[in-house]
């Protein structure tokens, strides 16, 4: 009879954790899929958190849960690290500085005035992982039809909350125009859009320069969005023989090199 092989032992320690994370970050399996979409909605969560209490008065209920958000944010960025094959280069990243910066906000003893607007930076996380987006384009034919659409509207969402956290806190102390987070939400869409009613302005040349920034870059990625939603709806799939990636839902060869494609159809009409 033969002898059935001997199963490899599982590592233990650190090893073994660190294959665990690696599992749940990076493979392609349910349980992997299922908390990676998990931190997907503990991010919108975070963020809508973030949003509805910067018009909310500060008390220790909020005061807890900033905590317990901050601690499950260094969590996942310690193990992000830990698993990283990069580990300095990661580091480095801007959604990384975000994030610390925003465990710094969220851990921080004085969170409502201090550096509490810091928080809005989580923000940059979202949709910018990339073992998430592959799932996502794997999982979803509505994502793969409207990425551009739906990432136009993160980045001018994102650019929004950072703005209107900065216009707040660079204002509130001096203008008395800006007096909430609503007022600073209404300055950063008003010169966004250049409609510049007037009933609210930045003085001096550090509110000059915000302004500035705000409708440059402010513009800039509202006219991505109108692109974007005004686009035909394109398909991500490479040309094996020049790498364009995407072509109209119905092509049957590359408008770029005339390779005939065989692209999947996914019942769009």
């Amino acid at each position: 009879m033969a002898q059935a092989a001997d199963s490899e032992p599982a590592p233990r320690g650190l090893p073994g954790l660190k294959r665990i994370l690696r599992g749940l970050y990076e493979a392609n399996t349910a349980a992997g899929y299922r908390f990676r979409y998990a931190l997907l909605v503990f991010d919108i969560v975070t963020i809508l958190f973030i949003v509805g209490t910067t018009f909310m008065p500060r008390n220790d209920i909020v005061g807890f849960i900033d905590v317990v958000i901050g601690l499950v944010i260094l969590a996942d960025l310690a193990s992000r690290i830990f698993i990283s094959r990069r580990r300095w280069h990661d580091l480095m990243q801007l959604s990384t500085l975000a994030d610390i910066a925003a465990i710094a906000s969220f851990l921080a003893p004085v969170v409502g005035e201090g550096v509490g607007f810091l928080r809005v930076l989580r923000t940059l996380r979202l949709l910018r992982t990339y073992h998430l987006l592959q799932q996502l384009r794997g999982d979803s034919a509505y994502f793969r039809r409207h990425e551009d659409v739906i990432f136009a509207v993160t980045n001018l969402a994102v650019f929004i909350f950072v703005m209107t956290g900065i216009v707040y806190e660079t204002q509130h102390y001096s203008n008395p125009h800006i007096t909430n987070y609503a007022d600073a939400l209404y300055f950063t869409v008003t010169a966004l859009t250049t409609t510049g009613f007037g009933d609210i302005t930045l003085p001096g040349t550090i509110g000059r320069l915000i302004s500035v920034a705000i409708m440059i870059f402010g513009v800039t990625l509202f006219f991505n969005l109108a692109r974007a939603l005004l686009n035909p709806i394109k398909v991500k799939f490479p040309c094996p023989d020049c790498g364009l990636q995407r072509h109209d839902v119905d092509a049957v060869h590359c408008k770029a090199c005339g390779r005939l494609l065989n692209i999947p159809d996914e019942g769009i009409s």
